[in-house]
């Protein structure tokens, strides 16, 4: 069988791509907006990805099998909606995804008959607007004919960080699929540190000062708000886009000195790129590069899922030939 074809939306530094390029398959088409993020994607696989997608016209997509996206959250309009509506058929004109970034990606689905496809987003996207934003998706989806499954995984088997992100995969067909479960040994924090860091990555006294000013005025008032010093034989917490800040949600204890911050490399560890690629470069700076791996997917994680995309898809196409006759 040949490789299968992907294209890669919102595809940030591309995270998603060494997954899927990983288990065999091929990216055919990138799309993402952001000119920092096109860098580093650009280094690491040596084409710019196409800009806004908004602005790329259906017959300009290449044909592919299986579409990914780790598409951002919007709230979606449910005005002007019958009984017709309110079981997620959209009635005349009005179709509550019109004008939200997950309308690009019903556009593709429908405009190519993409047979499979793997949506990534945080967990909370299950109860975004009182659940309205998730039921519209899956209704969604449905009215263009994918069966659906999906599932919150905690990337904590993978990398040391409890990261809990919902992954949605749909087939064209009643395709029998199951999410990966790894349940070895989890890694440990001290594992992903790097043995010599530039010391402008320890907080100054200044900054450091003022966290602790700021958690202690928080759990007077009985909340849980305030940094996180890491238990080096434990795991992080989850490394967000706004890291660049002040580094507060994962910092690293140091004897004798204040904590310190993760570097970017540290940071790709800890997102799993050096489990398959080793040689990820990171040509922007470290304000970008923070940025762009706290807006990133766990690699690994993404990898058994699309390993397990590409076995459910060949096992169908096996099947289909077996019953056409087809040696």
């Amino acid at each position: 069988m040949s490789k299968l074809n992907f294209i890669d939306l919102f595809a940030g530094i591309g995270g998603t791509r060494i997954a899927f390029e990983s288990v065999g398959c091929k990216c055919v088409m990138s799309s993402e907006i952001d000119k920092f993020a096109k860098i580093t994607y650009e280094a690491n696989f040596g084409e710019k990805p196409k800009g806004d997608i908004t602005k790329i016209e259906i017959d300009d997509i290449p044909d592919h099998d299986i579409l990914v996206a780790g598409f951002p959250c919007q709230p979606f309009s449910i005005s002007g909606v019958s009984k017709k509506s309110s079981l997620g058929k959209p009635h005349g004109f009005d179709d509550p995804t019109q004008g939200t970034l997950f309308f690009e990606i019903k556009r593709i689905l429908d405009g190519k008959k993409t047979y499979a496809f793997l949506l990534e987003n945080v967990k909370h996207l299950q109860w975004h607007d009182k659940g309205n934003t998730f039921k519209v998706i899956k209704n969604t989806l449905e009215e263009l004919g994918y069966f659906i499954h999906y599932k919150v995984i905690d990337a904590i088997n993978y990398v040391p960080q409890h990261r809990e992100r919902i992954f949605i995969v749909g087939f064209l067909d009643p395709i029998e699929f199951r999410f990966p479960e790894k349940n070895n040994t989890r890694p440990i924090f001290k594992d992903i540190l790097e043995k010599k860091v530039d010391k402008k990555y320890t907080l100054s006294d200044h900054l450091w000062n003022y966290l602790q000013e700021y958690a202690e005025k928080h759990r007077k008032k009985g909340n849980g708000f305030g940094y996180g010093l890491t238990d080096l034989k434990g795991y992080a917490r989850t490394l967000s886009a706004r890291y660049y800040k002040d580094g507060s949600e994962i910092l690293i204890p140091q004897k004798g000195k204040n904590p310190r911050r993760l570097t970017p490399r540290e940071c790709a560890i800890l997102m799993g790129f050096s489990q398959i690629k080793s040689d990820f470069k990171i040509p922007v700076s470290d304000t970008q590069a923070y940025k762009q791996f706290g807006n990133s997917v766990v690699v690994p994680l993404v990898k058994d899922i699309a390993n397990e995309i590409v076995k459910a898809i060949t096992k169908k196409i096996s099947e289909k030939q077996k019953f056409v006759g087809v040696k």
